[in-house]
């Protein structure tokens, strides 16, 4: 059996209680669950990255802060007052792949990862996952949506620590590092940082791509409700750095759709401001609940 790192249960919070988009609120409104059938709103499934990173660094070092790639698949919503538990198989010595999960403290499964460091990071899970895709053949909330589809142009962004981040992320930095399941100073103090300038952490990247995400303008029908359901952050000379500006890029990779669900996978890649150097990137599956579009065709819910 292989050696393996566990974390502490850890309790994370829903800060996005009052997100919205498309002019409603979001899965992680109550209300808005109920209606689709779903307790509470869920904690967003980014927030559990945090728990990794300290497993991590202690596999790969501050190497991982600058080249690790997490790639994780969403298996199980988790919600407020619930414990989280993340382990991480130690990889043997000089390897730069390993296996990682979570679990809520009744031993039910949150996600499951991949972890490598970079530059070769061979097949990650969720390009392993998006091999074996159900084709989309007949998408009715993303019916105007292709593959190969970009966002605008020049899309620069930034996160500085008491920056509201919009309505899709209605908070600071600074009130994450609140309640973050993991903090570090490196996330606020320069001095505490190996690179001179405050980090951002590895849950927060999702927040800094999608904090303009709207200006892609991707044709997705609405009212919707949509969710994360595989989310990969990958590092190439990172790490990112609060207060700093990046260009991003944006293209859709792939279509696909299950029983409930209508998907599209976006890849935004994060350069300097210049757009010349590529820093990082970002793999996010969108599932669209097909029940939560009102026109959706009955017979097709079924």
């Amino acid at each position: 059996m292989s050696d393996v790192l566990q974390g502490a249960l850890r309790s994370p919070v829903n800060l996005l209680t009052e997100q919205k988009y498309a002019g409603h609120k979001s899965l992680h409104d109550d209300a808005e669950a109920a209606r689709l059938g779903i307790k509470a709103g869920p904690i967003e499934g980014p927030t559990h990255f945090s728990q990794f990173v300290p497993l991590l660094a202690e596999v790969w070092g501050q190497a991982w802060h600058e080249r690790g790639c997490f790639s994780a698949h969403f298996l199980n919503m988790v919600f407020e007052g619930e414990k989280v538990r993340a382990e991480v198989d130690r990889p043997a010595l000089g390897a730069t792949r390993t296996l990682c999960r979570a679990f809520k403290e009744d031993g039910t499964p949150v996600l499951e990862a991949s972890a490598s460091l970079g530059p070769e990071h061979g097949e990650t899970l969720l390009e392993e996952r998006m091999k074996k895709l159900r084709p989309a053949s007949d998408l009715v909330i993303l019916a105007d949506l292709k593959v190969g589809m970009t966002g605008r142009e020049n899309e620069i962004v930034s996160m500085g620590p008491d920056q509201h981040m919009g309505d899709l992320y209605p908070f600071s930095l600074a009130e994450k590092l609140k309640v973050i399941t993991e903090t570090h100073p490196m996330y606020s103090d320069a001095k505490a940082s190996p690179w001179g300038k405050p980090a951002i952490p590895l849950e927060m990247i999702s927040v800094l791509g999608n904090y303009s995400s709207h200006g892609a303008r991707f044709p997705v029908k609405n009212p919707s409700i949509g969710l994360f359901a595989d989310l990969e952050i990958r590092m190439i000379d990172g790490p990112l750095f609060v207060g700093e500006e990046y260009l991003l890029r944006r293209e859709i990779v792939a279509l696909s759709e299950s029983r409930r669900v209508e998907n599209y996978w976006v890849r935004t890649r994060f350069f300097d401001k210049s757009g010349k150097t590529q820093l990082a990137e970002m793999l996010l599956n969108h599932g669209v609940m097909k029940a939560s579009y009102p026109h959706y065709p009955q017979d097709r819910l079924a």
